[in-house]
């Protein structure tokens, strides 16, 4: 047991059904049925592995897309492909989730073998707007259709989605309360290493936070800022943007308008609260690119043009950001610095990661765009720890209790099952 939670050592599972949660969550090509990435595929293998080869009857839980973004919806079929050839063993897969059909599959199967159901989010229940409109006790959630189908044919529960534990849903957070429960090995590993890091980070602990989607940022600047886990936070994409607007600096109208639009304007007042009792230790961007005719032009702060859309952080801020990265003990990284997905506008996360990639320090990265760069730029062998959460890192970093670890605290109490 770590952290009140069991591990796999904790469980006998020979012969056991084991109901486990992963998150599997890959960019797909809806034309083509094709996996673009299988990063968080490959980090969940070792459990799956190790649960197969101890005889559990392993059947596998994972949603595929965003419910809201229905663009992005989408069965997990693919990656029953994948699977097997990094376990080396048939997965076999049923496009039912809780039904007749998958009820039979899962009664079926026999010691080693594994069994993927279709989309989670395929039931009601398991949907975002389902999550957040009615907000379900987990006692509440185990009375969910998903739980009751599911739990009498189950012996234990493990969840490996570290990634999806800022989400309060059934297939996380229901089955523990009936279940005796445990987290996988991905889940041991990366709960251990991000507690590391809020704990004991060698120092100067550089946090660098960037990219576009920042409604936690600020929660977890004022944690690792207040709790004297961070040293110095370097800042681009939004969350440079963001401070700078806070600290009165002509970002122009194209960033502002930019900010409103995403619903970030209420943490410019968060932002100014941090930067009067940390300014020593935040560092905001200093110079800017934009796109003009298709080529990169930058313009140092207070200097942006009208409407220009700020795109990336410019030479000198990165060039800074190299210096205090190559000096660091520690560096976490969550977001890009810019656009990195197109020419004109990648230098500033190029030049990041490759400060990243030739620093002594201990480098821990997160977050979807983060694996991204990193396999862009060719630094996945020199980063020391790449971990698949995104929401839930920022969320577990801010120190709030994820739901899925309170869930699995309780479900590691169980002794036997419960229904």
């Amino acid at each position: 047991m770590r952290f009140g939670i069991n591990t796999l050592d904790d469980m006998e599972v020979q012969g056991k059904t084991v109901l486990c949660r992963v998150d599997i969550n890959q960019p797909i090509d809806q034309a083509t049925g094709t996996l673009k990435d299988t990063t968080r595929i490959a980090a969940c293998t070792p459990t799956l592995k190790e649960l197969s080869d101890k005889g559990a009857k392993v059947v596998l839980l994972a949603h595929q897309g965003s419910d809201i973004e229905y663009k992005n919806f989408y069965t997990t079929e693919p990656h029953v492909q994948v699977l097997s050839k990094l376990l080396g063993r048939e997965v076999r897969f049923i496009d039912d989730v809780c039904g007749p059909a998958a009820r039979a599959a899962i009664q079926a199967l026999k010691p080693g073998e594994l069994l993927l159901l279709d989309n989670v989010r395929f039931v009601a229940e398991e949907q975002t707007l389902f999550e957040m409109k009615l907000q379900l006790s987990h006692a509440a959630q185990a009375k969910t259709l998903l739980v009751r189908k599911l739990a009498p044919l189950g012996d234990l529960y493990v969840c490996d989605a570290f990634a999806a534990a800022h989400r309060d849903q059934p297939s996380l957070c229901g089955f523990e309360q009936i279940l005796p429960s445990a987290m996988g090995r991905l889940f041991e590993e990366e709960f251990c290493v991000i507690s590391g890091l809020m704990e004991k980070p060698e120092r100067p602990c550089v946090f660098v936070l960037g990219g576009a989607k920042i409604s936690d940022a600020f929660l977890m600047m004022s944690t690792v800022l207040g709790g004297g886990v961070a040293d110095q936070v370097l800042t681009g994409g939004l969350v440079g943007e963001v401070l700078l607007w806070a600290d009165g600096k002509d970002i122009g109208e194209g960033a502002r308008g930019v900010i409103r639009k995403a619903g970030y304007e209420s943490l410019v007042g968060t932002a100014r609260e941090l930067l009067a009792q940390y300014r020593d230790r935040i560092l905001m961007p200093e110079d800017f690119a934009a796109v003009q005719g298709g080529q990169r032009v930058e313009y140092p702060l207070g200097k942006i043009p009208g409407d220009t859309l700020i795109l990336d952080i410019g030479t000198e801020t990165g060039a800074c950001y190299q210096a205090r990265i190559r000096t660091a003990k520690t560096v976490f990284v969550n977001g890009p610095m810019g656009v990195f997905e197109d020419a004109p506008t990648e230098q500033g996360t190029r030049m990041v990661w490759d400060a990243l990639g030739d620093t002594a320090a201990y480098t821990v990265i997160g977050g979807g765009d983060s694996i991204t760069a990193t396999k862009k730029y060719g630094k996945t062998e020199d980063i020391n720890y790449i971990c698949t959460g995104g929401g839930a890192l920022i969320r577990f970093l801010t120190g709030e209790e994820l739901p899925v670890v309170k869930a699995l605290r309780y479900g590691s109490t169980l002794t036997k099952k419960q229904c």
